[in-house]
């Protein structure tokens, strides 16, 4: 009979620790989601909050901007650790709006403050659900056409729900700025990609540009744009940002 020496159980217990440490740190802080919410609602100016549901029974926050006679409507995907309102992604919801789009803005699973990026990846599955839940809170609206606008861990979230969810709900998707600097499973998108970045982007968002161009000319409308003087955030850049993205739409949802 085999007998496990002390340091091969010690070695093995850390083993189990730290497996279970990186699980909690890869459960959605829901606490934060609720903050986030209790702060932003009573300050709502454009759009309404609703609160769509997962499979899961957790309801999650998104707001809800009706046009009369909509051109589509467009689903928004903030970044890593923020909400629906945050700085561009509250810029866009309502300067689509005023363009004439109805907008959904979702509030994406979050972990706790100052967790690494890596970590996210493990949300992807919890993020397509919530994203799965918006378009049929929007088909029930009535819009037929459904965009999606995503920016940076959004944006890969995006991609996930995209290449692993059959159909074509999805008349559109505009990634703005995709933090890992790669499409993946590009095969498996059926809808025109516009990819849109920043002179001043994130370095892995720059230095893959060429090869995600390479990718979008197997997609038909397909296009990338590089917004002169803008960084990450498009800070200070949000009408630029607006109307290459409005120019877009146009083209492609005639």
């Amino acid at each position: 009979m085999n007998v496990i020496q002390p340091r091969t159980w010690r070695s093995l217990t850390l083993l189990l620790l730290l497996f279970a440490a990186t699980a909690c740190l890869a459960q959605p802080d829901y606490a934060r989601e609720k903050r986030w919410a209790d702060e932003i609602i009573p300050g709502l100016v454009v759009g309404d909050a609703v609160f769509l549901s997962q499979p899961s029974g957790h309801k999650f926050l998104a707001i809800y901007t009706a046009v009369a006679k909509a051109r589509a409507a467009v689903i928004v995907v903030h970044g890593m650790g923020v909400h629906p309102d945050w700085a561009l992604i509250g810029a866009l919801r309502s300067g689509l709006a005023d363009q004439g789009y109805a907008t959904l803005s979702v509030q994406m699973p979050v972990l706790s403050a100052g967790a690494p990026g890596e970590h996210y990846d493990a949300l992807f599955p919890d993020a397509a659900e919530r994203m799965l839940a918006a378009v049929a809170f929007l088909a029930d609206k009535g819009h037929r056409r459904i965009v999606l606008a995503s920016h940076s861990m959004g944006s890969r979230m995006s991609n996930y729900f995209l290449a692993s969810t059959p159909g074509g709900s999805i008349a559109a998707w505009i990634a703005i700025g995709i933090s890992s600097g790669a499409f993946v499973e590009i095969d498996k998108l059926r809808m025109p990609v516009l990819d849109i970045y920043g002179q001043h982007d994130f370095p892995q968002v720059l230095q893959k540009a060429e090869a995600r161009a390479a990718g979008l000319r197997t997609l038909k409308g397909s296009a990338q744009i590089e917004v002169a003087g803008a960084d990450h955030y498009f800070s200070g850049s949000e009408g630029e940002l607006l109307k290459r993205v409005s120019q877009f739409l146009v083209q492609r949802l005639r």
